[in-house]
């Protein structure tokens, strides 16, 4: 029997329970971790590229089926009428001018946006892939397989697709989410160009090319896990989904022409101007190339890169007598 009370006794007073986190959200890794991930992922995949194609027979045989040795003169440039084009592409590229243009770019998209620790990490970016490139060029051994195709002399890997690959990845350190989508297309575009060209010209064997693509792909994956880890980055809250359907349409209808373009136009010319062997190189090293980058442009698709100023200490207002 109850006296005037409708509680009952030894229960706890029912009110609102606290909100739970939704399972997406505790589930979520943070975008850092997911970083170092990816750049793990890239180094074993770097590792396993050298080791196979530069310490193995079955590597060195490979290399030469896909870029065989040129008839006269020992080197490795293919019998084809793209080599002058190639090579006037790899001249222009390596200008010095050009990279320092587009590096100071970078720099100035970045104090734009109010993104200059980003820029300042993406120049550094590129510069340091530009140095191990070098460092793993000379320290790298090629033994002597007794290879009928393959010399002793390494190339692994291609400097001048590390640096296309990494001037690249350097914009989507300023650029904001729905820019690194339009860049993505037309820039992995420009690093396989870059690959075949080094390819076609006889500088790099397939796999220096591969080799290129991924060192740039860890190096920019460690430079933004040490972005996202600095105080106060924070991941945009509409920077994957802004602009709502229509622009996902639009992107998506770009990217279908420029895979017309690329079926219609540029295979059949490939076909008609090159080997077998230089054929599935440079189709191989192109997919590697889109699916590396695209890979790293849906990993950041959300990332922000932001390192917010420290805020001003507003001096106490005078009492006036």
């Amino acid at each position: 029997m109850s006296i005037g009370s409708s509680y009952s006794v030894g229960r706890p007073t029912p009110g609102p329970s606290p909100a739970r986190p939704a399972p997406h959200a505790r589930a979520a890794t943070p975008l850092g971790r997911r970083l170092l991930a990816a750049a793990l992922c890239g180094l074993l995949a770097l590792t396993l590229t050298a080791t196979v194609f530069v310490r193995t027979a079955a590597g060195q045989w490979l290399d030469g089926v896909l870029l065989p040795p040129a008839e006269r003169g020992g080197g490795y440039e293919q019998r084809t009428t793209l080599v002058g084009p190639a090579k006037t592409v790899l001249a222009a590229f390596g200008r010095p001018t050009l990279i320092a243009a587009v590096l100071a770019l970078v720099v100035l998209v970045g104090a734009l946006r109010r993104r200059l620790v980003a820029a300042v990490v993406g120049v550094g970016l590129v510069l340091g892939t530009v140095l191990v490139a070098g460092a793993l060029k000379s320290a790298l051994p090629r033994p002597d397989l007794q290879i009928e195709s393959s010399t002793t002399h390494n190339s692994f890997p291609s400097g001048h697709v590390a640096a296309a690959t990494a001037l690249l990845l350097a914009f989507l350190l300023v650029l904001p989410g729905w820019a690194r989508r339009w860049l993505a297309v037309p820039g992995a575009a420009g690093v396989s160009v870059i690959a075949a060209a080094t390819m076609i010209a006889g500088w790099h064997r397939f796999s220096d090319a591969l080799g290129g693509v991924l060192l740039g792909v860890t190096v920019f994956c460690l430079a933004a896990a040490a972005l996202a880890a600095l105080p106060g980055d924070r991941v945009a809250a509409t920077g994957a989904d802004a602009g709502g359907p229509g622009r996902r349409l639009a992107e998506a209808a770009v990217g279908l022409v420029v895979l017309v373009w690329v079926v219609l136009v540029v295979v059949p010319g490939l076909v008609a101007s090159v080997r077998s062997g230089l054929l599935v190189a440079i189709v191989a090293a192109g997919g590697s190339t889109v699916l590396l980058i695209g890979s790293v442009v849906f990993l950041v698709r959300s990332a922000d890169f932001a390192v917010p100023r420290p805020p001003r200490e507003h001096a106490p207002p005078s009492i006036k007598r």
